[in-house]
């Protein structure tokens, strides 16, 4: 690109070439995790050897089952948050609270509907006898999360768990005796 003053000087400087080092500079050593540019003789023999051979199907399986693992475990990362939101929205019934709740119900059950959809990718002819596992610890850590979701409603008293709860199916108790009071 011409030296043109319609340019700012950032962009001229970006699209000319480096400038070489001067002496002085050329005994300085880079910094740590300094990459020269492509143009310099280091550089280009640094890229000649250092070219990754690509990976066997092996080793693709191992990423796979540890990439699939990562998101088994996804669930159980979000307990600790979730219980703790749980704990400090309080258990009286306010839009909060119910909305809380309400969103820690939907994605547990979400993620148990989608549980091979969330898999898919990760499943090879190799990697189908690991996989069982691995979604079993999905399926166990979205099970915990609604574990979580039935204490809080609980906690909240909309769990019918009381005998009182249950008085509209209770029959009225026929007296054995009755007692009349005499003057």
């Amino acid at each position: 690109m011409p030296a043109n003053s319609s340019y700012p000087s950032w962009v001229q400087d970006l699209h000319s070439p480096p400038k070489p080092k001067s002496k002085i500079a050329s005994l300085i050593r880079d910094p740590p995790g300094f990459s020269p540019s492509q143009t310099g003789k280091r550089s280009a023999l640094a890229s000649k050897s250092s070219q990754r051979n690509p990976p066997n199907p092996e080793e693709t399986d191992i990423l796979k089952i540890k990439k699939s693992w990562e998101v088994a475990l996804a669930p159980a990362k979000q307990l600790p948050m979730n219980a703790i939101m749980m704990y400090m929205s309080g258990n009286s019934l306010q839009i909060f609270s119910i909305m809380m709740v309400f969103m820690l119900f939907k994605n547990p059950i979400q993620g148990l509907l989608q549980t091979n959809q969330a898999f898919v990718r990760y499943e090879t002819p190799r990697t189908k006898g690991k996989m069982w596992v691995v979604k079993a610890v999905y399926v166990l850590m979205n099970l915990v999360a609604l574990a979580l979701g039935v204490w809080k409603v609980n906690g909240m008293g909309l769990l019918p768990t009381t005998r009182s709860d249950w008085l509209a199916w209770e029959t009225q108790r026929e007296p054995l005796e009755r007692a009349v009071f005499a003057f």
